[in-house]
């Protein structure tokens, strides 16, 4: 059992080829008894196993990280925003996102590591979900049943190979997210909405994922995945509340922060590795979207050694 951070995962330190960088890339690897895509511990397990403190560095999963605090408060932060951790927060680290445990000594309750694709079912309300948000002591109390309930199973299924059945983890996982979500239920209309654009949306999503780097038009989604971009934009305005287009940009521009503040790439380094044909495009693109130019987003959220 590795006590990097706990026993899923392990640590390339590499995340750039280019430059010094002090984010952790945590890649999920399952735990003894556990292959199964999911695993489930506590604050208290991880605090155990993480006693050089490491939690407190950055760090980029491979995996989703979703938490409940049932006791205690504490501090995290994610792709530049800090959260305030208190009884009834939820906590939502999806792959990819750059985060740290800032401060969860007296944070108590469970946290559920699993991998991409896990989550059985797919809804507009869990790909827009923020990282983190509160839940009444009603509704913190049935998610903490839903968690109690998949780490049974859990721990049934890794001291009982006859008893697992991921299919059944899986959907444990699924109500338990599903029960912690924090939008109201939806109308009857806007889930025959949702039916209609789901499917759209989740794929537009996923072409996003894979090929923001490469692709800055929505046409190019579009031809790739045999949708034309107006139903492309009505199913992504839908589900994510803004366009098509938006979502990409917000995409692309996240992980330009990402670069700039994580890594000591030049401008000109980021501009490549994002897709753009030269800096000035990349810079215009940057200042339009942050409203302050790449050098003075770097300046003022950097982490790495500045570049030469």
């Amino acid at each position: 059992m590795s006590s990097d951070v706990h026993s899923s995962v392990k640590r390339d330190p590499t995340i750039v080829e280019n430059g010094l960088t002090p984010v952790r890339q945590l890649r999920y690897l399952p735990a003894v008894g556990s292959p199964y895509g999911v695993e489930v511990l506590d604050f208290a397990a991880l605090r155990a196993m993480d006693t050089h403190r490491r939690r407190v560095l950055l760090q980029r999963p491979d995996f989703h990280v979703f938490a409940l605090i049932s006791s205690g408060t504490g501090t995290h932060e994610a792709d530049f925003h800090s959260h305030r951790l208190t009884p009834g927060s939820a906590l939502w680290i999806r792959p990819g996102m750059v985060h740290r445990w800032s401060d969860i000594d007296a944070c108590d309750g469970p946290l559920v590591l699993f991998r991409p694709g896990f989550l059985s079912g797919f809804t507009a309300a869990e790909a827009t979900a923020p990282v983190c948000w509160h839940l009444d002591r009603q509704r913190l109390s049935l998610a903490l049943l839903a968690a109690e309930h998949l780490g049974r199973e859990h721990d049934a299924a890794s001291t009982t190979p006859r008893l697992a059945s991921p299919a059944l983890l899986s959907h444990l996982l699924a109500a338990l997210i599903l029960r912690a979500l924090p939008d109201a239920p939806a109308s009857a209309d806007a889930v025959r909405a949702g039916d209609r654009h789901t499917e759209v949306f989740r794929d537009y999503r996923a072409a996003v994922e894979a090929h923001f780097s490469e692709w800055h038009h929505v046409a190019d989604y579009a031809r790739a995945l045999g949708y034309d971009v107006r139903t492309i934009t009505r199913a992504t305005r839908a589900a994510a509340g803004i366009g098509a287009k938006a979502f990409l940009d917000q995409r692309i521009l996240l992980e330009a922060k990402r670069l700039l503040a994580h890594t000591d790439l030049p401008v000109t380094g980021c501009a490549r590795r994002l897709g753009f044909r030269d800096v000035a495009n990349f810079t215009t693109f940057f200042r339009r979207q942050a409203d302050l130019p790449p050098a003075a987003w770097r300046a003022a959220y950097g982490t790495a050694r500045p570049a030469h």
